[in-house]
């Protein structure tokens, strides 16, 4: 392993960064030359994970590279996808800069298969289904070419795909490729000065403004029970703070947002930036990938870091950055898991990061999947060894409280949520301590008042 940096850290209350100990450790960085392809990786701009399995999509090659992880933590080379069997259905059966791939529980690809105009659907083994093309519908625009650049399914066949410069959210297909409308349409953001000029202006004048339209997704991960994580970089900074850009988000099966929000920082990355080494924006995400235990973890591509939450909104750990040195990026696209190792695409460098977590992070994974297990006095126990490595951990204390809570000991969940300032957990250990004191001294109350 490399050793980590020391480059981890969280917020606190006051969205002041207090570092931390390492999460994760750079296991190796993969790149093109050693996968012995015969031509280098060119353009890479996806991962995807199925199993033990990893995919990239060289986009430029036209091709799709296989990969297996080893128990040993090595990625090994299985095979080059760079064709598929027609059937007779359909004379194209080579890709055309495909970016971005999805493969089903039933074992069923979908490729974007970008400048060819389609997502394709191969059974698994690579056998061709039919595909999913440019609607032919009275609310889709037409005008541009079709580009379709994401693609997502879910269980039973339906696909979300994102398309270039298509910003009314995902193109929802039917398992026959039959086009259902969009999906997922963003919030219209609007600067409000601008909303009162076009009120006041002459009708010439707002032809030449820009309409308010809705903002367009970057990327998106269906998770383990169906639900679509999707993460959009179309954003004024100054929306951030008052949650109105919403950078991340969990959409239902109506497409609205229902991502858990219950921290004191809304999940946007980093709370402070400056223009430091000429970075000064926002933290930009182009990838999601979600944990089994419902831990989602974003990349940066503006400060090259990754950024975790756990389902509640509360940022676990927040590591990396901008550079040549392993462990860090030059311009990071994908994001993707498989178990708990995390691996990071760099476009530019064309090489894959394995990071794998340390003791201190197994630690925070386990206190947080036995709270979701219902087992709060081994959740507790967790926390509590977690407080050992960081004493200064937020999370560890608001997770101690929630395990007392659930465990009726409310005098003590309430110290520990007052001491991180966790108010809506307070007031509701406050409301189970004050009704269990009343009915204790119940008695008494009713003496004094006689």
């Amino acid at each position: 392993l490399i050793l980590a940096k020391g480059d981890t850290y969280i917020y606190d209350h006051w969205a002041e960064i207090e570092k931390s100990p390492d999460v994760y450790r750079v296991s190796h960085v993969l790149y093109s030359d050693d996968l012995n392809l015969g031509s280098s990786l060119k353009n890479p701009n996806s991962l995807f994970a199925y199993n033990d399995l990893l995919y990239i999509l060289d986009s430029d090659n036209n091709r799709i590279i296989e990969l297996k992880y080893t128990q040993e933590k090595k990625l090994e080379l299985l095979r080059v996808i760079d064709h598929f069997n027609g059937n007779g259905k359909t004379n194209l059966t080579t890709f055309n800069k495909p970016m971005d791939m999805f493969i089903n529980k039933d074992g069923s690809y979908f490729i974007a298969d970008t400048e060819n105009g389609r997502v394709v659907k191969l059974d698994k083994n690579l056998n061709y289904l039919l595909e999913f093309i440019e609607p032919d519908d009275p609310t889709y625009e037409k005008g541009s070419e079709f580009r379709p650049e994401k693609v997502v399914a879910d269980a039973k066949g339906r696909v979300y795909l994102l398309a270039r410069n298509i910003n009314k959210g995902f193109l929802k297909y039917e398992f026959d490729g039959s086009f259902q409308g969009f999906y997922g349409a963003t919030d219209v953001i609007f600067n409000f000065i601008d909303m009162i000029w076009k009120k006041l202006a002459t009708k010439a004048q707002r032809e030449q403004m820009d309409s308010f339209v809705p903002t367009e997704y970057s990327n998106a991960y269906m998770d383990k029970d169906g639900f679509i994580y999707a993460v959009t970089n179309s954003f004024e900074e100054w929306d951030l703070a008052s949650d109105v850009a919403k950078p991340i988000r969990r959409l239902n099966a109506l497409g609205k947002d229902i991502l858990v929000k219950n921290s004191y920082h809304y999940p946007i990355g980093d709370l402070k930036w400056g223009d430091a080494a000429g970075i000064k924006d926002p933290s930009n995400f182009t990838d999601i990938t979600v944990l089994d235990n419902d831990v989602y973890c974003t990349i940066d591509r503006t400060h090259g870091r990754i950024f975790a939450y756990d389902n509640q909104g509360y940022l676990l750990y927040a590591f990396g950055g901008r550079g040549s040195i392993d462990g860090y990026f030059n311009y990071p696209v994908s994001i993707e898991h498989i178990g708990k190792d995390l691996f990071v695409l760099d476009n530019m460098n064309a090489s894959i990061t394995v990071f794998t977590p340390t003791e201190y992070c197994s630690l925070i994974y386990k206190a947080i999947e036995q709270y979701s297990n219902g087992e709060y006095d081994d959740s507790a126990a967790s926390w509590e060894e977690v407080l050992k490595h960081n004493g200064n951990y937020d999370l560890a204390y608001i997770g101690l409280g929630k395990a007392y809570l659930r465990n009726d000991q409310y005098k003590e969940a309430m110290e520990c949520f007052k001491l991180k300032r966790a108010r809506r957990d307070y007031s509701k250990a406050f409301q189970y301590y004050r009704k269990e004191w009343i009915e204790a001294h119940l008695g008494w109350i009713f003496a004094i008042i006689a």
